[in-house]
């Protein structure tokens, strides 16, 4: 029974590319070594696993291509006494970066005064590598099967080689068809249903407003049910003029926030009528600072942002945001990308239009605000010559994911010299970058009366994710480094791109680092860009540590 069974452990070993298993665990090493973000175990196992399946397929495809061009190849002696030795090789490189693996995870959090993480479990990051490269050798075994009976058909009445490949360009249709249009498409709907009646629920910790002037009270034009779980939350949990007033020692107002939900109204017009009307009801145009804030793709604005602005402008301040995607982000701007630019153009339209129908000296200031999503549907939701006779005031984008277009054009033609992470753009006329080390000052150069602000983090995977990661460096990795980045990060084809999109989809960090954007740097930001009058820096430095004391008390509960 023994004998039988290493016998077939044998032949299935002979039956692997032996030049696919060397390239394979080289790639499988080079996914243990630190990227943007701690890794969890899982999420470290499936990269493992896919980087090692993508090294055998390009050693498969190179032992092919030596084939096909009829290259000498060693007698099969030689090969299995290669195989071998390439096999205890394999085996010690793995072990080798498996040891090192926790170390390389603890430097990243240790830059991000994170605990360290005590286990290795280097075990168990090859088991579950191991299962998706059998998985996977699975998938192509089932590819191939299905080539060879498409071609063996086609070839009853085409040429062979013209078989072979029109059977190669049906299989591969066939299983991206049932990929994306069955499998995918099924887990979509899904998740959208899932998390629609999440966002019905009304919490049994939140009250229908009694002010009247709050979205979601009986007079309201939006009902507390036409919200959404986010809404509710949105325009019940913000400061209070009350409080404000007491950090502050004077008198404020109760900031204006209104929010209307997906349920609302059927089509994103209606949805921005209805939120410009309300914000006309509870005066929002008769504060001084109006902000367009779009929210991400469950419809969530963060507190960190809209808290501190308020504070900052002491209460005398109005917000509109309009949610359209139940999903998260990630989810939403593969499924949803262009509605959620369409509500984000249909709110900004219906709020300009009016706001440029006022008389300029009676109207607030307008800004337009937007983190990860947020920013990437609020930068498409203008065109320049629409505004360019009236011009807004400014924007603030946080976390902008690196699909966005404004901020890739002005990465790409920043100032010779300034870093892919922190750019300087001409001068900071116009354009201004910040993070947790440096805030929107350029002291040579005025900031017009037009602005527009990045507020991004180096270790941001969201921000930095690319496609093109798969075959050549990122600019951001090269010297001088973002201080956030750890310094034992390397470029490596295939598998940076791999470890980046495990990065953006399970990363985990702390406040300040990561896309976790911190309070204390939108307090920088929005005092940069809104300049809000009665705030010296010894007051600002009162405000960042009173956000940092309330956060660290909710984390302790």
């Amino acid at each position: 029974m023994i004998s039988k069974e290493r016998q077939q452990l044998t032949y299935l070993f002979s039956r692997l590319s032996g030049v696919g298993l060397v390239l394979g665990t080289l790639l499988f090493a080079f996914s243990l070594t630190p990227s943007l973000l701690p890794r969890p175990l899982v999420a470290q196992g499936v990269v493992s696993g896919l980087s090692f399946t993508a090294g055998y397929a390009l050693g498969v495809a190179f032992h092919w291509m030596w084939a096909y061009l009829h290259i000498p190849e060693p007698n099969a002696r030689i090969e299995r006494q290669i195989k071998r030795v390439a096999a205890v090789a394999c085996a010690i490189i793995a072990g080798l970066f498996l040891w090192q693996a926790a170390e390389w995870q603890n430097s990243i959090r240790t830059l991000m005064a994170m605990a360290p993480a005590n286990e290795t479990r280097p075990f168990s990051i090859a088991l579950i590598a191991l299962v998706l490269f059998v998985f996977m050798l699975f998938i192509a075994y089932l590819f191939k099967r299905t080539f060879r009976l498409l071609s063996r058909k086609m070839a009853h009445f085409l040429p062979r080689r013209v078989a072979y490949v029109l059977g190669t360009i049906a299989a591969i249709a066939l299983f991206w068809s049932v990929l994306e249009g069955v499998i995918f498409s099924l887990a979509l709907q899904a998740a959208d249903r899932s998390y629609q009646q999440v966002d019905e629920l009304i919490q049994d910790d939140i009250s229908p407003p009694n002010d009247p002037l709050k979205p979601g009270s009986a007079e309201s034009m939006i009902s507390w049910e036409a919200l959404g779980s986010r809404g509710r939350r949105f325009v019940t949990r913000g400061p209070s003029g009350e409080e404000i007033g007491q950090f502050t020692g004077e008198k404020a107002p109760d900031p204006v926030r209104v929010y209307v939900g997906l349920s609302a109204a059927e089509t994103p017009q209606e949805r921005a009528q209805l939120a410009l009307e309300e914000l006309i009801r509870v005066g929002g145009f008769e504060r001084s600072v109006l902000v367009l804030a779009t929210p991400t793709g469950r419809g969530w604005v963060p507190p960190a942002a809209q808290d501190t602005v308020e504070y900052l402008q002491r209460g005398d301040i109005a917000t509109i945001a309009a949610q359209y995607s139940y999903l998260p982000s990630h989810l939403s701007l593969i499924a949803e990308g262009e509605y959620g630019v369409e509500n984000a153009r249909a709110l900004f339209t219906t709020v300009y239009d009016y706001w440029t129908s006022l008389p300029s000296d009676e109207r607030p200031r307008l800004y337009l605000f937007g983190l990860s999503l947020g920013a990437l549907n609020s930068d498409l939701s203008f065109d320049f010559y629409d505004i360019i006779e009236d011009p807004f005031h400014g924007a603030l984008w946080s976390g902008p994911p690196f699909r966005s277009e404004t901020w890739r054009a002005v990465t790409q033609d920043r100032d010779k010299g300034s870093p892919a992470w922190l750019p300087t753009f001409r001068d900071g006329a116009v354009v201004r970058f910040m993070n947790q080390y440096q805030e929107l000052s350029a002291p040579e150069t005025q900031w017009g009366d037009f602005r527009i602000a990045f507020l991004q983090y180096a270790s941001d995977p969201i921000t930095f994710f690319e496609p093109a990661a798969f075959w050549r460096e990122p600019d951001w990795m090269r010297e001088p480094r973002g201080p956030d980045v750890s310094p034992d990060l390397r470029w490596y084809p295939v598998v940076t791109m791999l470890q980046l999109l495990a990065d953006l989809a399970t990363g985990t960090a702390p406040p300040g680092f990561g896309h976790e954007i911190a309070a204390e740097d939108y307090i920088d930001a929005w005092a940069a860009l809104v300049e809000p009058e009665g705030w010296n820096e010894t007051e600002l430095a009162r405000l960042r540590a009173h956000f940092i004391q309330a956060r660290e008390e909710h984390q302790a509960k």
